[in-house]
């Protein structure tokens, strides 16, 4: 993870879920994250595979020039990438591992904008197939964002994230999590990953 945003809401998902491989929907406070909810979204699972996206930060939808709530996040990227994101995202839940993944996205015959993407896991009524958090924030903002909608997005990289305390808590998030130290000694330290590049990435 390279973005401040990323890394927030990965530290405040991490500390939340305690001892237990994913928090509950219920327990999201949007005042806690509040610096990073334009990038922040979440994604309901549904039959088809097509996860629609329950809540938009203000980032996803300046990328498309639309509010994308109710759309289908899979929709999102290239038709030949769709299929590999579904599975990602459903790897994601099953194993309850975190992924990280770089995109880029672009109007037509604009330059790329390289963006990181976090998926979690969430529960929701009990439920662990049910609902995902995520992220998707800009390594820089673009010239065209807000003014033209990007046509697609593009996956190039991903790594999953192995469980276990990611470093210090930010200080915006500070006393905002009901958890003790000792919750967070019983982590083991995230085991660094080299992203790899998946099929189905942008050619020339």
């Amino acid at each position: 993870m390279r973005q401040a945003a990323t890394l927030e809401l990965y530290s405040y998902w991490n500390c939340l879920r305690g001892a237990r491989l994913s928090p509950e929907r219920t327990e999201i406070d949007p005042a806690a994250i509040r610096h990073v909810l334009a990038d922040t979204m979440i994604l309901e699972v549904d039959e088809e595979r097509r996860f629609p996206v329950r809540i938009s930060g203000t980032r996803l939808n300046a990328l498309f020039l639309d509010e994308q709530k109710g759309n289908s996040f899979t929709a999102l990227f290239a038709p030949e990438e769709r299929r590999s994101v579904s599975r990602m995202i459903l790897a994601v839940l099953d194993e309850s591992r975190p992924v990280v993944a770089g995109l880029t996205a672009a109007p037509k015959d604009a330059r790329p904008a390289n963006l990181e993407l976090l998926i979690l896991p969430l529960r929701h009524r009990g439920k662990t197939h049910s609902r995902v958090l995520g992220a998707i924030t800009p390594t820089a903002i673009p010239s065209w964002l807000g003014l033209r909608p990007a046509a697609c997005l593009r996956m190039v990289a991903m790594r999953f994230i192995d469980g276990g305390d990611p470093g210090p808590l930010p200080p915006m998030l500070q006393g905002a999590l009901p958890r003790s130290p000792g919750d967070l000694a019983q982590r083991a330290k995230i085991r660094r990953r080299s992203f790899f590049v998946v099929a189905g990435g942008r050619t020339k």
